[in-house]
């Protein structure tokens, strides 16, 4: 693990570092073995808090809910503000420090483990450009998942507290994911409405909705609606919109008796083959096989 910080530590604050023969058995346990803590901590209002570090063999989260730092990595600068995530993979030189005058409080945890790649990069996706500083605001609940992670100090040897602990680092950074879009929604300063766009989308799940209808709405060119929507959600208005009908036809083969093609023309498509052919490139099965599930007459994994 990179060593921590020698700030002298107040009261008010926590530095756990996990004894090696806990780290050991988390490296080998299944459940664990891909993501699992090192170190984590809460440093409130950490004046005088520094760390440089030229060699880094793990990865570094901190979350700070308040005050303010500055961070130097791959040779730029950036200024963290409250509701930043910095997220720090493996093997890159850093240093880092809070302000004088407004010194930050923070969250962190060092981790490893053969995913953690695969989480840092689920995490960060969509922010190319500063793609270790993510500004995804303030959530209690996102504080709470880490209060909840630094629960494992208080167990003096007990591997299932710890394995808990692993898979509440996989739920803090899985939650960053999907803060992403509320956050990215925010920055872009009211110009994408995905909630009216959202709300027409429902309104017209039975029938058809075109780029330049969407468009219209709320006031946007095609070509800057759909860069906006794909830079918010990851995918494309049409594509979101075609998910919502593949839903709503999941629901009602659910919960109805009626045939495909009536099913078909209700979520918006006259051709029943076509929206067999959406519906199993979408759900992996046909409308038909689908609705065997229910009963068991056709297996979930398919004839595979």
């Amino acid at each position: 693990m990179s060593t921590p910080s020698s700030w002298p530590l107040p009261p008010e604050s926590i530095r756990f570092v996990l004894p090696r023969r806990v780290v050991a058995e988390l490296d080998a346990h299944p459940l664990s073995s891909g993501l699992y803590p090192l170190g984590m901590g809460y440093y409130r209002q950490a004046d005088g808090h520094h760390m440089e570090r030229d060699h880094h063999d793990d990865n570094l989260l901190i979350y700070c809910l308040d005050g303010e730092g500055d961070i130097v990595l791959e040779e730029h600068k950036y200024r963290v503000r409250p509701g930043d995530i910095l997220l720090i993979p493996k093997g890159i030189p850093h240093s880092y420090r809070a302000r004088r005058k407004n010194p930050w409080t923070i969250y962190w945890v060092h981790f490893t483990g053969h995913h953690a790649s695969d989480f840092i990069q689920h995490a960060s996706r969509g922010e190319q450009s500063r793609r270790h500083l993510l500004p995804i605001g303030i959530h209690s609940r996102l504080a709470g998942d880490f209060e909840a992670l630094l629960e494992a100090r208080d167990s003096t040897y007990n591997l299932n507290a710890y394995l808990l602990a692993a898979n509440q680092l996989r739920q803090i950074l899985t939650h960053i994911a999907l803060l992403q879009p509320i956050a990215r929604q925010k920055q872009s300063r009211g110009e994408l409405d995905l909630e009216k766009i959202h709300s027409l989308m429902q309104a017209r799940i039975h029938e058809q909705l075109d780029l330049d209808t969407l468009a219209e709405t709320i006031n946007l060119s095609k070509y800057h609606l759909v860069k906006k929507y794909r830079e918010v959600t990851g995918t494309t208005p049409i594509n979101h919109f075609i998910q919502l009908k593949i839903e709503r036809a999941c629901h009602l083969l659910d919960t109805t008796n009626n045939s495909i093609s009536e099913i078909a023309f209700a979520v918006g498509y006259e051709d029943a083959y076509y929206f067999s052919r959406i519906f199993k490139k979408t759900m992996g099965v046909s409308p038909s096989q689908y609705r065997k599930m229910r009963t068991g007459d056709y297996p979930w994994l398919g004839d595979g």
